[in-house]
């Protein structure tokens, strides 16, 4: 079935897909045992992400401008985003953001082991005292849907106010798109790294 976008959807799709991958990969993606319950649009070059969300233009047209500007508008810096980014996706087991953002993040400086130790947490590695409170940030608002006294405090000492409200955005886009790739099984492009195993979830 080919899928006709409106030309605003299509445009936003394209950005939207282009913002994510910072390297080239293949439409086609690999398959769960059970499949989607959305298959990718056919007829449509992109990302799975975006040949699913291809079923609904209006949503589409809606929705990628807003995409486009938390990857590549907001006033967060480049490794902060994708920190809080990869945190948000570990706590919501969304394994197709993480393979996306674990190349994102290293692409905006972050190493392979920092990558891996966002899944542990603050308490990994040698963050700065920064960035542990950036992770805490993410975790709170993940856990009980508000940044803390403690950690606003810290953080607001850095950013600015447009910079803590793009903080918050971050997560909470990042959190509805996590509910929707789960949802839907929205499969892993072909080349993204999956999960790191020897970690337990929690």
């Amino acid at each position: 079935m080919n899928v006709h976008l409106t030309r605003k959807a299509a445009a936003a799709g394209f950005a939207l897909a282009l913002a994510l991958s910072t390297g080239t990969l293949p439409a086609q993606g690999q398959r769960r045992d059970t499949g989607p319950r959305i298959p990718p649009a056919e007829g449509v070059e992109s990302i799975n992400l975006i040949r699913t969300l291809s079923h609904h233009p209006p949503l589409m047209e809606a929705w990628g401008p807003f995409g486009g500007y938390i990857l590549r508008g907001s006033t967060l810096p480049d490794r902060d985003r994708e920190m809080v980014i990869l945190r948000t996706a570990w706590l919501n087991e969304a394994e197709y953001e993480w393979g996306h953002h674990a190349r994102a993040a290293k692409a905006a400086g972050m190493t392979d082991e920092e990558v891996r130790n966002v899944a542990v947490g603050e308490n990994a590695g040698p963050w700065s005292s920064f960035e542990r409170y950036l992770l805490r940030a993410a975790t709170e608002l993940h856990r009980r849907s508000a940044i803390s006294e403690r950690t606003w405090a810290f953080l607001k000492a850095r950013y600015t106010d447009q910079q803590m409200i793009d903080l918050i955005f971050t997560v909470g886009q990042y959190r509805m798109v996590s509910m929707a790739l789960r949802s839907i099984g929205v499969e892993l492009d072909e080349g993204l790294e999956p999960f790191p195993e020897d970690i337990p979830r929690r």
